[in-house]
């Protein structure tokens, strides 16, 4: 079976609205055609479901197969092309923890659907579990879906079995993806997969690490490091188990997520190891459709290799370090960012991710949005996340990071530093008015004009309390960038 290059995510990074959805905001059916979307007119196989933070569609297997039956005749739902789920942690986000046995009651369901459809295999077979520290998470929901979901089929109920009530329950169990989100669990990833792989006859197993959260927590840099310290450390579980691992990367348009969109997939370079790459919506919509199906393309026909190798003690210094600076930069800007955070356009309905964001050296009080609003309200008034904590750094720190285990830093660096504003850093962090000068010429970086203009409008319109006109200005410097945040 061949696992995907590309998984598309209900991540909101967007500016530019798909043209299917008849409002600002993507929710219920919406999500379902943008699955049939993704499949069909993108190249892209597979489709993350989230449950997680959101109401989810439980019947999305019905309404794909009924309303789009001329494309799943011909690619397979759970075969051609995939639908994935993403359930709570019920050990995290305790008010969620019933969306779990909700969720995992609907794969069966689901698969009697295809079955009547025709289908011989499941539609859907895998879950993604975020946030997991211990493998007796991702345990607990392997076992409940094969011991309650299946199970139950043969429990009497008075005089019956329930499979004698109500049918056989398929498919017989499902695989966990651990996704890892925080620094000691990236760290240890290696402990959080292995015991969770004894006594299952497996060929592969798919780990996901995020990108996004752990530039949130620890800077850029620091979320970088900790992706390469993973997949280095998943080819040595590899080698020792000879199970095949398939790492999944959560990365966004954005370089402070990832820097992965139809213009740039160079971190398919910067990752080779990582078998499957995150599609979100800046980099399906705000891009023409030809160029976003061209790049799926391109990434389709790559191949994974090996990991970069990596010094993890080396690593592990310039975490600390960089990851320190950037929680005392934090500090600068986080009255501007409480400002303009409630401004940022919702694009899906979603709720709030419970996340790690607090910050435990010495600015504990740190109450930070998601990944993607942090981003956007940053970069919508000139004030480029990147760059935060990378004054830790020494010359020869940087050119060893170039030359070795970040070949992509100056790129990724220099793409965000063009959107720089340093009259409005003057005046809402004007600590960082050296650092960011300096950087400027370090990376002989010419800031955007346009953009710069719009986050002048930005910050005149949020001085002035003027709404609309900040909504449009926001929406105008993303367009320039082709995210939003």
């Amino acid at each position: 079976m061949v696992i995907p290059r590309c998984m598309s995510t209900q991540h909101p990074d967007n500016v530019t609205l798909p043209f299917f959805v008849n409002n600002s905001v993507l929710s219920g059916d919406d999500e379902v055609q943008e699955a049939y979307y993704v499949y069909s007119h993108l190249g892209i196989k597979e489709q993350m479901w989230d449950a997680e933070g959101k109401d989810v569609d439980n019947h999305v297997v019905k309404k794909l197969l009924t309303k789009y039956d001329h494309f799943f005749r011909t690619q397979m739902l759970g075969k051609d092309v995939r639908l994935t789920l993403r359930i709570p942690n019920p050990g995290v986000e305790k008010n969620e923890a019933k969306i779990v046995a909700e969720t995992l009651e609907s794969i069966p369901r689901s698969f009697d659907v295809a079955k009547n459809l025709g289908y011989k295999d499941s539609p859907i077979f895998e879950v993604i579990l975020p946030m997991t520290r211990d493998a007796r998470e991702i345990e607990r929901v392997y076992s409940y879906y094969k011991n309650q979901v299946i199970g139950q089929q043969h429990q009497k109920v008075h005089d019956i079995t329930v499979k004698e009530w109500i049918g056989e329950f398929h498919p017989e169990s499902i695989q966990v993806i651990p996704l890892v989100e925080d620094k000691e669990s990236l760290l240890s990833v290696n402990n959080i997969v292995e015991p969770y792989l004894k006594g299952k006859k497996l060929e592969h197993q798919r780990v996901f690490l995020a990108r996004s959260d752990p530039a949130l927590n620890y800077g850029m840099l620091s979320a970088v490091l900790l992706n390469k310290c993973a997949l280095s450390d998943l080819e040595l579980l590899e080698k020792k188990t000879s199970i095949e691992m398939l790492p999944i990367i959560g990365v966004g348009s954005v370089p402070f997520r990832g820097n992965f969109s139809p213009e740039n997939i160079n971190c398919l370079k910067g990752y080779p190891s990582a078998q499957t790459f995150t599609v979100q919506s800046a980099f399906k919509y705000d891009y023409p459709v030809d160029k976003v199906r061209k790049a799926v393309g391109d990434v389709n026909e790559t191949k994974r290799g090996k990991a970069i190798a990596v010094d993890k003690k080396w690593c592990m210094d310039i975490i600390e370090r960089t990851s320190a600076r950037y929680v005392q930069e934090l500090g600068h800007v986080m009255p501007a960012l409480q400002l303009i955070a409630k401004h940022i356009p919702r694009r899906r309905a979603r709720k709030l991710h419970i996340g790690l964001f607090g910050y435990s050296r010495g600015v504990g009080e740190f109450q930070l949005p998601r990944a993607i609003t942090f981003c956007a309200s940053l970069y919508s008034l000139g004030i480029v996340p990147e760059m935060l904590g990378l004054s830790a750094l020494s010359e020869k720190e940087y050119e060893q990071l170039e030359s070795g285990v970040y070949k992509n830093m100056r790129g990724d660096i220099a793409q965000a530093l063009q959107y720089v504003n340093m009259d409005a850093i003057k005046i809402l962090a004007p600590a960082l008015t050296t650092t960011t000068k300096n950087m400027l010429k370090q990376f002989k970086v010419e800031v955007n004009k346009e953009h710069k203009e719009v986050t002048d409008s930005v910050l005149s319109a949020l001085k002035k309390e003027q709404h609309a006109e900040l909504h449009d200005a926001i929406l105008r410097a993303g367009m320039i960038r082709k995210f939003l945040g």
